[in-house]
């Protein structure tokens, strides 16, 4: 008998620990798939860990009016909680291009499954509690769910994302879920009502979830045919974001997290007026450093220049990084700059990278994704641009992606103040892309032995920037914004500025 409840002990505790585990993994991948489709990352994730949380109260709650049956009932409703967290990435993506109320059912779908995960863990403890003691129901049944949390959030990022993708790791967690229910029913059928009828409950489901998994990429391609509009051409899920390919007649685009990073046929605009100004005033340019631009392709514009010696990128994404060496068709885009011998790849935080290099630069070309969250809005803070200035030489140059001047002025001019704040040159221009509009930059001078209008050096075969830096830095009143602040670490007012310009267009 001891060891019957031991076994029994243990099956149930073992559940708690699958539970924590794939209830969680649940919300990250709803947090994840949110910040994909919608953007601006840390107000996702934050909206659905207070649902998310709210709701396990909720479940935790209404756990009280269950009295009978109740390991039939947990039972249930680990069936129910792996096909509906399972399945919950399928239906979001299938669902994105069709529905107006798409965050209505994004945030419905992690409300019940936070709620019957909530209702879990009571419903255990009060079958449990008869036949343990209360401190160490309560002490055991905490500590499996807390080491199952913590499982969850390691393995995540790390292998889930990058090796199964987002709805890969949805469906796989429920499989997991439904495989304890089934084991379940069939080491405690002498305790079960209609056991037979749960087993088989639990059989479909896992089989149903099962042909969704080996039908899963299908099911992607398709709903990312729907939202892109274009032919697919590559797909991948870094760590950090979700990287797709596309191809229409000549013209290949390249979209991150949903938001188009560049279009082939007008990408030399946009890079020519990044790299061009600064490379042509700079009063040395043996050592370049690239921060962002894991494409290569403002790296290509760079080593137009004979003059440089040294080329040092630095990137967070090794994934991003690694297609643009290896893809032969994105290589053809940025000429192989990313294997040239002048170029070292470092794949890391910029923003901690900067803090501890020892190195100077001639030039620093800085090209990171907008300001949409607080993790990026770091980037263009006061503070980062403190660092920067000391890994730069005296009268070295820098330039920034500044956003749109047309779009998002305040966005625009709020990077340019801070930056004023930091250099004692400081200057900001635009350039038209069709794929994107009026495009911004600042740039800025680490001295005061060149100007911006000084012409030190040109590449050849431009196609766009004609090295009239007059010609660009004239702003129209509908771009022009007064009485911004400055982004500071601790008050990051340009995320803020951000999210309600660009918030108005979508």
């Amino acid at each position: 008998m001891g060891k019957k409840f031991l076994r029994f002990e243990f099956l149930l505790l073992f559940a708690v620990f699958v539970i924590a585990t794939c209830g969680l993994v649940y919300e990250l991948v709803a947090g994840t798939l949110a910040s994909y489709l919608l953007g601006d990352s840390v107000k996702q994730f934050s909206f659905i860990i207070g649902v998310y949380l709210f709701s396990m109260g909720i479940g935790s709650f209404f756990s009280k009016f269950f009295n009978k049956n109740l390991l039939n009932t947990f039972v249930e409703i680990e069936i129910l909680v792996g096909l509906i967290g399972g399945l919950s990435s399928v239906i979001l993506f299938l669902l994105f291009e069709s529905v107006a109320s798409f965050q209505f059912i994004l945030y419905l779908l992690v409300f019940v499954t936070g709620f019957l995960v909530g209702l879990e863990i009571p419903l255990l403890m009060n079958i449990l509690k008869d036949k343990v003691e209360f401190k160490d129901l309560v002490s055991n049944v905490f500590t499996f769910d807390y080491i199952g949390a913590l499982l969850a959030s390691i393995l995540f990022p790390l292998i889930l994302v990058p090796k199964l993708g987002i709805m890969g790791t949805s469906l796989f967690f429920g499989m997991i879920n439904i495989s304890i229910a089934i084991v379940l029913c069939f080491l405690l059928k002498s305790q079960l009502k209609r056991s037979y009828f749960l087993k088989t409950k639990a059989i479909f489901s896992f089989l149903l979830l099962l042909v969704v998994f080996i039908f899963s990429e299908n099911i992607l391609s398709y709903s990312e045919g729907k939202l892109y509009g274009e032919n697919i051409i590559y797909t991948n899920s870094t760590p950090y974001q979700r990287i797709v390919l596309t191809h229409n007649k000549s013209d290949y685009r390249l979209y991150l997290n949903n938001n188009l990073q560049f279009s082939s046929a007008d990408e030399y605009r946009y890079h020519e007026a990044l790299v061009h100004p600064v490379m042509s005033i700079a009063k040395s340019a043996k050592s370049v450093l690239v921060l962002g631009g894991g494409d290569g392709l403002a790296v290509r514009e760079i080593l137009k220049y004979k003059e440089v010696e040294k080329v040092t990128l630095v990137d967070l994404d090794e994934g991003m990084t690694r297609l643009f060496k290896t893809n032969k068709i994105l290589t053809g885009f940025n000429q192989n700059s990313l294997n040239n011998k002048k170029v070292i790849v470092i794949n890391t935080d910029a923003y901690i990278w900067a803090k501890s290099c020892k190195e100077k630069f001639d030039v620093a070309i800085i090209d990171f994704p907008d300001p949409s969250n607080y993790s990026l809005g770091k980037l263009y803070s006061l503070n980062f641009y403190q660092t920067i200035k000391t890994i730069l030489e005296p009268d070295a140059a820098v330039v920034i992606q500044t956003t749109s001047p047309y779009f998002a002025p305040k966005s625009f001019w709020c990077i340019n103040k801070t930056v004023m704040q930091v250099f004692p040159q400081v200057d900001a221009y635009h350039a038209y892309v069709p794929s994107f509009g009026e495009w911004g930059y600042t740039i800025a001078v680490n001295g005061f032995g060149v100007t911006f209008n000084d012409v030190n050096r040109k590449a050849p075969g431009l196609k766009f920037y004609n090295y009239q830096f007059d010609r660009f830095n004239y702003f129209t009143n509908d771009m022009i914004s007064n009485q911004i602040e400055i982004n500071r670490l601790d008050n990051q007012i340009l995320v803020r500025y951000f999210d309600e310009e660009w918030g108005k267009l979508q």
